[in-house]
């Protein structure tokens, strides 16, 4: 129900291991470990209009967004890091179960530690060769690192291999080129599909005496892969969950009240929407209970948006320390790949638009140019977009450049998003309007004040910047290092 489940971009998403692995060293030396991807452009979500403004006008447009990142040389990067914890027989850190797939270690305790980054420098040239046939298996490790005993995690061993037996058709999936791995793999596996070796031999098994007992096994002079040997204390072995799995609301309560007010009060709106389109009232009574088990803030609000009396809580929950970690409001982050919509008119100042357009490109963000129709304008400027086909929602920037009068469309009955010809293009006034609500950085440069006074714009709102074009683009790169000017509309104090 948080912002993280609407995110702006792949681009800015952030990867939470939730699998505790075991690595080992070359003295033997055990150590615990969780993964994490930061991702360098920070993490950053939409908001809930615009995502199912979005899911409704343009699915592909997370797909679309990251190859157009890395066509254009923006290349998406994500830090890899590791939380690292004391390999003991408990498997416990700081009372919080580290095979319990459903709980996190806040980073106020273990700290990340970046030993890595991945970056996406090219498009796959085959999408079915390249995407659809790879074969992801949390089985696929290399010597050093090994797996603990996470049931989820378990699981995953079997059903994963199992998923690309059956999915990719055999078990040489490995050697589809997607799959390969860089270091040499000698199995006894000699039919099926894909199989691309010529075997010679005749005896596919071992022990064997016909082959000189080949295959065999590699040992550890030969850096197989060797399983880590670990001693298990006396203990006894039960079908049953630990009794840490039954702490279901404290990691809960932990992660919103990290939460700062403004993605306390999306999540509470995102209750008060998904339970507001269930009709069985017994059902929203029993969410509205685990609610106020996690915070009385949250039940209540929730409660008030649903029309129904807000529980107290029935269990007993720990509370600790916020983790800001967990927010994602926070700090200021690259403007690289950031989408900036320039809207133009027929009577726009060539040189004006010319001018956003190379302080856009120059910022290292992407210009696109939003006209009454599509090809070049005056002073050759090319329109990316129009009237008809751009909505706010594509952009994370508006900017506007001169004059926005409707174009001869302007009232076209097949275009949802027009409407009564005024002084202004009526969709122009819809994508400030959009923008301005979904908390978005907008800026008119020229004699464009007339075009944000019609879309409602309050020109002195936080977010907004006038002035000339240099001084805007100025304005719009330190509001988008925060994402979105959330202070436009303050939460009330609680």
């Amino acid at each position: 129900m948080s912002d993280r489940g609407i995110p702006r971009s792949f681009r800015t998403m952030e990867g939470f291991g939730i699998h505790t692995f075991r690595l080992e060293n070359a003295a033997g030396e055990t150590t615990l470990v969780k993964l994490h991807w930061k991702p360098k452009q920070g993490i950053h979500s939409l908001v809930w209009e615009e995502a199912q403004i979005i899911g409704g006008m343009d699915p592909d447009f997370h797909r679309r967004d990251l190859a157009d990142a890395i066509e254009a040389g923006a290349y998406p990067q994500w830090d890899l890091g590791i939380q690292t914890f004391p390999d003991t027989p408990e498997e416990m850190f700081e009372g919080i179960d580290l095979l319990d797939p459903t709980k996190i270690v806040p980073e106020e305790l273990a700290p990340v530690q970046i030993i890595g980054t991945m970056t996406l420098n090219a498009n796959p040239t085959n999408f079915f060769a390249e995407t659809e046939q790879v074969a992801f298996h949390p089985g696929h490790l290399v010597p050093g690192i090994d797996v603990t005993n996470d049931p989820l995690l378990q699981g995953r061993l079997f059903s994963y291999l199992d998923t690309q037996i059956t999915r990719l058709g055999g078990p040489n999936f490995a050697q589809i080129p997607i799959n390969r791995p860089h270091a040499p793999v000698n199995d006894m596996l000699r039919d099926g599909m894909h199989q691309t070796a010529v075997h010679g031999g005749v005896a596919p098994y071992r022990p064997n005496s016909l082959d000189g007992g080949c295959p065999f096994l590699a040992g550890e002079d030969m850096s197989a892969y060797i399983e880590v040997p670990q001693q298990l204390p006396a203990s006894t072995k039960m079908r049953e969950n630990p009794a840490t799995f039954e702490d279901h609301f404290s990691q809960v309560r932990l992660f919103f009240r990290s939460l700062t007010p403004v993605e306390q009060d999306h999540v509470i709106s995102a209750y008060t929407f998904e339970l507001g389109k269930c009709y069985e009232e017994n059902i929203r009574l029993r969410q509205l209970q685990n609610l106020a088990n996690i915070d009385d803030r949250l039940c209540s609000e929730v409660a008030k948006g649903l029309g129904l009396q807000a529980p107290d809580a029935n269990e007993a929950v720990e509370d600790s320390d916020p983790s800001p970690a967990l927010s994602q409001v926070r700090g200021t982050w690259p403007v690289a790949g950031r989408m900036v919509g320039i809207i133009t008119g027929p009577d726009a100042d060539p040189a004006s638009v010319l001018a956003l357009r190379t302080a856009i490109d120059d910022a290292g963000m992407v210009p696109l140019v939003i006209a009454p129709t599509g090809g070049k304008l005056d002073g050759g400027v090319e329109a990316q977009r129009t009237y008809l086909t751009a909505r706010s929602t594509e952009f994370d920037a508006l900017i506007v450049a001169g004059p926005a009068e409707p174009a001869d469309d302007a009232a076209n009955s097949r275009d949802a998003k027009a409407g009564f010809p005024g002084g202004v293009d009526p969709r122009v006034q819809l994508m400030l309007a959009e923008a301005f609500r979904h908390s978005k950085a907008i800026g008119a440069v020229g004699n464009s004040s007339a075009v944000l006074d019609a879309a409602g714009v309050e020109r002195s709102a936080a977010g907004v910047v006038e002035g000339e074009s240099d001084a805007v683009v100025t304005g719009i790169v330190e509001l988008l290092a925060k994402h979105r000017v959330w202070d436009r509309f303050p939460i009330p104090p609680q």
